[in-house]
């Protein structure tokens, strides 16, 4: 597996990660044995960066309890990442913010012994708080950089100005966003500033929450516990554009004997060395498909013919409009 340097800081990392929030939330029941396998299946294939969060545990710390066990005997030949930032008291999830500096230090004590660790080696703020300056948040975060409970900082889901006011107080390593041949509002904005900045990229949903790894369904056939059930880009004509596209997709990608997943990943791999997509899986079958497109070579032709396909991205919002909102763009 290649690496690559997240940030001017210097963090080494292998080209494709793995994020873990749907072993435990998000697209139905999940079986906790099956994502320790993944897991340790990555790390044999050489994927030593994985993805948490609090809020994939709902309060409980059961992605990074998880997280923590798969990675047990091998902790230090990897790169654990996990977020803050979420209000975890709210009687809906994920519909309350809390980035107070006592919070953040309580949610990396907490996640320090979910994961088994002494160190968080990324933490992320995962989205922003309106009552909480920037300057605070990253303050507070480069106390537990000097304190030895994190080693690097990281923001996501936020804009060019809030990403600048953060990296002037505590350098900013990575921003989390969604970017995919599916999404790529981050192109015209947020990318030059993280180039101009030294910031690391890194891609959650780069297989479009499963759209582009060719099975899927529309998303009445998705059980209510399943975020696809939802999300606009399996509704009606959304559906129909977004599978179209993907069919063609799926004939370049076996042109070159390669599937539509690997032809994703590889599309987002080769648009900088600065880029770690995380896809997500609890399938150790998955992860090992994932990991093959860190080999895949990419003409501009290809290139070409997959921007004639997708060239705005998908139809259909990644997110309701109401979560939306709540997410920092400028």
């Amino acid at each position: 597996m290649q690496h690559r340097t997240l940030g001017s800081q210097g963090l080494r990392v292998s080209a494709l990660g793995l994020g873990t929030m749907g072993m435990t939330m998000a697209y139905g029941p999940s079986d906790d044995s099956e994502g320790i396998a993944t897991i340790r299946r990555a790390h044999e294939l050489g994927i030593d960066f994985f993805d948490t969060a609090e809020l994939y545990g709902a309060g409980t710390g059961s992605n990074e309890i998880l997280l923590g066990e798969g990675v047990r005997g091998f902790r230090d030949e990897v790169v654990l990442a996990t977020k803050f930032g979420f209000d975890m008291t709210t009687e809906q999830l994920a519909r309350g913010v809390d980035s107070r500096p006592d919070n953040i230090r309580k949610v990396a004590e907490n996640s320090l012994r979910h994961l088994r660790t002494d160190h968080i080696d990324l933490f992320y703020q995962h989205i922003s708080d309106p009552d909480v300056p920037v300057e605070d948040v990253a303050g507070t975060v480069g106390e537990l950089i000097a304190e030895g409970k994190v080693r690097y900082f990281g923001l996501s889901n936020v804009g060019p100005q809030y990403i600048r006011r953060a990296h002037a107080v505590t350098p900013v390593t990575a921003l989390q966003y969604e970017y995919s041949i599916f999404e790529r509002e981050l192109e015209e904005k947020i990318l030059p500033v993280l180039r101009e900045l030294g910031i690391g990229l890194v891609p959650y949903s780069p297989l479009g929450r499963g759209f582009l790894t060719g099975v899927v369904r529309p998303a009445a056939e998705y059980p209510a516990d399943d975020m696809r059930s939802w999300d606009e880009r399996w509704q009606g004509d959304n559906y129909t554009y977004n599978r179209n596209a993907t069919g063609q997709l799926e004939q370049l990608a076996a042109a070159k004997g390669i599937t539509v997943a690997q032809l994703a990943l590889a599309w987002l791999l080769h648009q900088g060395e600065d880029i770690v997509p995380i896809p997500g899986t609890r399938s150790a079958e998955r992860v090992a498909e994932n990991a093959g497109a860190a080999d895949v070579d990419l003409t501009e032709a290809d290139l070409r013919r997959i921007t004639e396909i997708l060239p705005k991205g998908s139809a259909g919002s990644r997110y309701p409009a109401s979560l939306l909102l709540s997410f920092t763009t400028d």
